[in-house]
């Protein structure tokens, strides 16, 4: 998306503050050193004026490590940023920069943790730099989301010492914030660029006509083979000498609603994402081309409430708000209400539009509640139901089973997908539209609606 950077985290920068009430302890080197000194004990046993050296020794060391904590700067002259260099999206790695600016005239080393929570990167990212007097010092470390909605980033944490390491102070500074994680920007652009082109759309003007079969005039022209008869123009063509044809454009600003079932069957996981995961992607590119098209989208997610509810527009500011409800909608444990969601479209898009239906069929002998609200829409809008196939479902199907309890895998496997065969058929005698995609659900949806279009089925 060309706006990309909007969605991208706001910088946070704050000053460190002691991490607890004393904020000091102990560095490496000062056990060193006692160690040193312990190595005495042994002689003293033989000879007791050694034990005095022992005592001087361990007092030398308290008095270094005194005079090394008094040189180690206060937590306050620290500042710490954490930039953002894209948005969190799912299964896309992004980084993320600290930087620190030491105040104090004393160069340190420091051993940070940035509290990631697992949403974002499986380990909090650790590491050690070297903070210089008034020099920016920087830290970039990477993030992969693997779950989309919200996740709490938290403080930073440091243990800073000198070159001597005898002493150390422990310091933190507050940094929580919110990052939202959302689908996948950058693939969903690619797909929508690449189809809009395919079809000879201008993404960046959008204000290119695209001739197709609608009703809306755009010109004459000489007639071709497989012109369609009532596409013929009786008028121009008697007045040329010469067969004319009419030649029509798409029509624009149709409403396109994508209703998203967020239901327990859609946490069933097809590869690395869930089948949601999947369909929010696949929304997001639909999106993307029907806007380019001139159409006005919708997006509907439901549970067994209406969860997220965003009225047909088009525009940036509305794809934008598209992504960001995308990004928060979560799979339920229980099975979604689909004639709850069929009735609210029903009582608020008055107007025929195209309704993308993304849920899944259950395994079920009888008809399942999605197939009855579907055919409820029907009457005055397009149903296009959109389910998603499951590959390993179908490589066991299709393996050759080598023992009774393999062969018992694959029948039931040819009993699922025959049984969701039926019911998509069902669907398509009824007049609506279904599609089984695979995994790469975005295209084949992006290519159905255009088919749509120009086909002129609304």
């Amino acid at each position: 998306m060309s706006d990309a950077g909007r969605l991208a985290p706001d910088a946070v920068e704050t000053r460190a503050r002691p991490l607890n009430r004393f904020g000091f302890a102990f560095g490496s080197r000062f056990f060193v050193l006692l160690g040193v000194g312990l190595l005495a004990l042994g002689p003293a046993l033989f000879e007791p004026r050694l034990a005095y050296l022992v005592g001087l020794w361990d007092g030398l060391v308290i008095a270094a490590w005194l005079v090394d904590l008094y040189r180690l700067p206060r937590a306050d002259r620290f500042t710490i940023r954490r930039t953002w260099a894209a948005p969190a999206a799912l299964s896309v790695p992004s980084s993320v920069q600290l930087t620190f600016v030491n105040t104090s005239r004393v160069p340190v080393q420091a051993s940070i943790v940035d509290n990631v929570p697992r949403q974002l990167r499986t380990e909090p990212p650790t590491a050690r730099v070297e903070i210089r007097p008034r020099i920016q010092a920087t830290w970039e470390y990477e993030v992969r989301p693997n779950q989309r909605g919200e996740a709490i980033v938290g403080d930073v944490y440091l243990r800073y010492r000198t070159a001597l390491r005898i002493a150390e102070r422990w310091a933190v500074a507050g940094m929580q914030q919110t990052v939202v994680t959302y689908p996948n920007l950058t693939e969903a652009k690619r797909e929508a660029l690449s189809l809009t082109r395919s079809r000879q759309y201008d993404m960046e003007r959008r204000v290119q006509r695209v001739q197709g079969s609608g009703r809306a005039f755009e010109s004459l022209r000489d007639h071709r083979d497989g012109d369609e008869l009532r596409d013929i123009c009786w008028t121009a063509t008697a007045r040329r000498g010469r067969l004319i044809v009419r030649q029509y454009e798409v029509e624009r600003s149709q409403a396109v609603w994508i209703m998203i079932d967020t239901g327990r069957l859609m946490r069933t996981q097809v590869g690395d994402t869930t089948k949601l995961d999947r369909a929010v992607n696949a929304t997001l590119t639909l999106s993307q081309v029907a806007m380019a098209s001139g159409d006005r989208v919708g997006v509907l997610a439901y549970g067994r409430k209406i969860h997220r509810c965003l009225p047909a527009d088009r525009g940036s500011l509305h794809l934008r708000r598209i992504v960001r409800d995308l990004a928060v909608i979560r799979v339920e444990a229980s099975e979604a209400d689909h004639l709850g969601a069929a009735s609210w479209i029903l009582a608020n898009q008055k107007r025929r539009s195209l309704i993308v239906w993304m849920t899944d069929v259950p395994d079920t002998a009888t008809t399942p509640e999605v197939i009855r609200a579907a055919a409820q829409l029907m009457p005055r809008h397009l149903v296009l139901v959109v389910v998603i196939s499951q590959p390993d479902l179908v490589a066991t199907a299709v393996r050759r089973p080598g023992n009774a309890r393999e062969m018992y895998h694959s029948a039931a496997a040819q009993e699922v997908i025959h049984r969701r065969d039926v019911l998509l058929a069902r669907l398509r005698g009824q007049g609506a539209l279904a599609l089984e995609a695979d995994t790469r659900i975005s295209p084949a949806l992006a290519n159905a609606y255009l088919s749509v279009k120009q086909r002129n089925q609304l």
